[in-house]
């Protein structure tokens, strides 16, 4: 953990470097505020400049892309090029030639698409994961994001081990900001009333759960959190939410403006659903299959909005960094520190 002196320029910025040992609790608490307390400065940490290949994607590679060229190493972007451009240490290539020499290859998040193509939505050329695979090498740290069976027995049949980013916890954790954030965006663009003195309920109380509840909190909700624990019922309840079993919801929905759900299982059935009052909101956070019957939403005229990829679609600066972030923890892990 290190100390940084600000300035408008952050990339170009660590004037004051203290290593751990000569960081006091008193300067940490002291309200100094031209020093800015980090716990992950990975750029400065990482002593290698390193020869990185980004992997197709969305705009949170490009964003990836981009800082990773910041902090000196040097990277390569493919199926990145309707939304990136070339620059000081960051070069946009036409072809997989030499991605052999690299380092540490970055595939995209999901790593394939229906067809078995890498994901690609910033290119217009097409590629075939087995091409990718046929081409890297078991030396090399390969990460993706979201993999499928399918994806990680490609990998196995060519001697190779892609890690799962989207599987590390602190990448969980961190993304719950940008989703939370993004759920936020979507009640205020579809309730006809303001988030102050709406009445939420949201569904799960997890690492998601929690900060969405806290979130909408601090703009004056009055939020009710629904869990299927009992512990995590009295944690919401010590942070102030009113509480309901996952399993007694029906009869109790009736009262609420809107409705976020952040378990990846059915919750929101038909009976759930009828509870609702017509003009309330669902925003369901879960990944696939999701909590909420939509077939029965649909029959109700009930207003879902499934927001998959949030962090993607509303913060992917900050999505990009997170990614950086665990892929920095990652390669720490393995030997480049």
């Amino acid at each position: 953990m290190l100390l940084r002196e600000c300035s408008p320029n952050p990339p170009e910025f660590p004037l004051i470097l203290l290593q751990p040992s000569v960081i006091s609790l008193e300067l940490l608490f002291s309200g100094v505020h031209s020093l800015v307390y980090r716990n992950d400065l990975e750029a400065y940490a990482m002593k290698y400049e390193l020869n990185l290949w980004v992997l197709g994607g969305d705009l949170r590679q490009v964003y990836l892309a981009r800082l990773l060229a910041q902090d000196g190493h040097y990277v390569h972007a493919f199926g990145l090029e309707d939304a990136i451009s070339s620059g000081p240490n960051l070069t946009v290539e036409p072809t997989l030639e030499h991605l052999p020499l690299a380092d540490a290859v970055i595939l995209p998040m999901p790593v394939s698409d229906a067809q078995g193509s890498l994901y690609t939505p910033l290119s217009q050329q097409s590629t075939s994961l087995h091409h990718v695979l046929d081409l890297l090498h078991a030396r090399q740290v390969i990460c993706g994001g979201r993999l499928d069976p399918a994806t990680v027995a490609l990998a196995r049949e060519r001697g190779l081990t892609i890690l799962d980013y989207l599987a590390r916890e602190e990448l969980a954790v961190a993304n719950c900001v940008p989703t939370a954030e993004g759920c936020l965006q979507l009640a205020m663009e579809h309730l006809p009333i303001t988030i102050h003195d709406a009445r939420v309920l949201v569904i799960g109380y997890g690492r998601l759960g929690k900060i969405t509840a806290q979130r909408f909190a601090a703009l004056g909700a009055k939020v009710t959190v629904a869990a299927r624990k009992y512990d995590q019922l009295a944690w919401a309840r010590t942070e102030g939410f009113g509480t309901e079993h996952t399993s007694q919801l029906t009869g109790w929905l009736c009262s609420y403006d809107l409705v976020v759900n952040t378990v990846p299982a059915l919750v929101l059935g038909e009976t759930e659903l009828a509870d609702l009052r017509p003009d309330c909101l669902v925003i369901d956070l879960a990944s696939a299959p999701g909590g909420v019957d939509r077939t029965a939403a649909e029959h109700l005229d009930r207003t879902v909005l499934w927001a998959l990829a949030l962090p993607g679609k509303v913060a992917p600066a900050t999505a990009g960094s997170i990614i950086k972030m665990t892929l920095y923890h990652m390669l720490g892990e393995r030997g480049f520190h």
